[in-house]
């Protein structure tokens, strides 16, 4: 098997702190917690961070930052992993620190120490990135790469160059492979940035999911083009993350990890994220990678799973007992707000009562994703579509051709499945909400009806075909393709059953092509 990639990590290291115990009473003297019996745990922060879990993993790691000879810095030298080889550039002050009060996981408040700022260049830095292979820029806003940005310009040229940015930092050197904002430092960096009508902020009754999105596929937009970069990968937290490099950019869902502390799961992302591209990995799949593996952190409990008990050193740290794509909608104009309902409160039967149900939840603030499709003998791939598709709002309505339908379109052996029984199968699916059959070739005038907030479909993102576009973006929706699940197709289910034996990660040599419809693979 191959070994990783080695990875050049560029930014600003932290020391990160916790002191997590317990919170029961409130002080005598002033409303707030007493928190009691802290556990301590203390660990890289930053880039530093970033470093240690791209050595975690396997990759043989350059952490080039700012270390002074101040005890923080010296603790965080310590607490590195054996894989992450430090090229120290000169330190202005002493390093930060970020220190964490939590009541049983929960944050409290924040402690922020020291001052530190890169001074300069190093030629030993210099060398590190003429040499590098693919390149982690972890920018915390503290000059780290802004003294080497000559240097990280020249990288960019020839070698995958990721920026995790800071409001505080320099903006990317042109050519970035990929740039990943959280949303929120999205909007701040983007060049429309501020909260004017219709943009940047929620409109009157607008839908919080669909604002979300919106938001984000204005800025990613605008970035890639202000910052003249390959892509803007926005991370949205539980939704997962939004690539945008072309005409239309790709929702990447991910899997809920619950109410868990997430953080560090940016730089978990970034660095997964570099590490793959730093493998060969085309972007679109490393940016799945990158979300899974954020979610991974996430739910396994997130910077806390970095330290042992004790003082044992752990993964690094140390611990001790003190006691889809989706085309942007620019032009403005608005439909819904208030809380959307709970989850299958408005479960719809086909055609009006579908109609009925998704504007009970528009009239209640909630998000309504519609999808469409055959639905001919339901398998895996449908199933990650139709699960990925609710997650991106609050109701999913599907959009089913009709038996005629289907045969205009598949011809005259198809459908496999009758309509009722297509419809009864999706409708017991819990992520299905309601079913609406459409007879026309295309469902364009269902969705006049419907007026979902957004318009989910499975798609190759290099070939996107989307003639529903012009229509839900009239009335302020949006268009979100999801990724495929490779592989799974209805043509190649019943040739296989036929006895034509189409492997299930392709199609047979010479014989028929797993299918790509309209609406994502039937």
């Amino acid at each position: 098997m191959t070994a990783p990639a080695p990875l050049v990590v560029v930014g600003d290291a932290l020391l990160d702190r916790d002191l997590d115990g317990r919170a029961d009473r409130l002080a005598p003297d002033a409303p707030v917690p007493v928190v009691h019996g802290a556990r301590r745990a203390t660990r890289p922060g930053g880039a530093a961070l970033a470093a240690g879990l791209a050595a975690l993993d396997g990759r043989e790691v350059t952490l080039v930052t700012a270390l002074g000879s101040d005890e923080a810095s010296a603790a965080l030298r310590r607490l590195l992993p054996g894989r992450v080889r430090v090229v120290a550039l000169p330190l202005a002050g002493s390093l930060p620190q970020k220190t964490r009060i939590l009541a049983e996981g929960t944050p409290v408040c924040r402690l922020d120490d020291g001052d530190g700022r890169a001074a300069g260049a190093t030629d030993e830095a210099r060398a590190a990135l003429a040499a590098a292979g693919a390149v982690l820029v972890s920018d915390y806003g503290r000059g780290t790469a802004e003294v080497l940005r000559d240097s990280l310009a020249a990288a960019a040229s020839r070698v995958p160059v990721v920026w995790d940015p800071h409001p505080r930092g320099g903006p990317p050197v042109p050519g970035s492979r990929a740039v990943t904002p959280s949303a929120a430092e999205a909007r701040r960096l983007a060049p429309t940035v501020g909260p004017r009508a219709g943009e940047t902020t929620a409109r009157h009754g607008e839908a919080a999911g669909r604002a979300e999105l919106s938001r984000a596929a204005r800025d990613a937009a605008a970035l890639v083009d202000g910052w003249d970069v390959a892509s803007v990968v926005v991370t949205l937290g539980s939704t997962g993350a939004l690539l945008c490099h072309g005409a239309d950019p790709l929702l990447v869902p991910a899997v809920s990890a619950g109410r868990q502390d997430a953080c560090g799961a940016g730089d978990r992302f970034a660095a997964t994220l570099a590490g793959l591209l730093a493998d060969g990995v085309v972007t679109e799949t490393a940016v799945r990678g990158a979300v899974a593996a954020a979610g991974r952190y996430v739910a396994a409990g997130g910077a806390a799973t970095l330290a042992t008990d004790g003082t044992a050193r752990g993964a690094f740290g140390e611990e001790d007992h003190a006691g889809v794509r989706c085309r942007p909608h620019r032009d403005g104009s608005d439909t819904h707000a208030a809380a959307p309902p709970a989850r299958g409160a408005a479960r719809g039967g086909p055609d009006g009562e579908a109609v009925l149900s998704a504007a009970r939840v528009r009239a209640a603030g909630g998000t309504v994703v519609a999808t469409g499709g055959c639905f001919d003998l339901l398998h895996a791939g449908h199933i990650a579509l139709l699960e990925a598709a609710r997650g991106v709002g609050d109701h999913l309505v599907v959009c089913v051709n009709s038996d005629a339908s289907v045969r205009r379109r598949k011809g005259g052996s198809r459908p496999l499945v009758p309509l009722a029984d297509r419809v009864r199968v999706l409708r017991a699916l819990g992520c299905v909400d309601a079913v609406a059959v459409f007879d026309e070739d295309t469902p364009e005038q269902l969705l006049r009806e419907l007026r979902p907030d957004v318009w989910a479909k499975g798609g190759d993102y290099a070939h996107a075909d989307l003639p529903e576009a012009p229509l839900v973006r009239s009335w302020g929706g949006q268009v979100v393709l999801l990724p495929y699940l490779d592989g799974r197709s209805t043509t190649g289910i019943a040739a296989r059953a036929a006895g034509h034996r189409v492997p299930i990660d392709g199609a047979r040599p010479g014989g028929p092509q797993p299918e790509r419809s309209r609406a994502g693979r039937r």
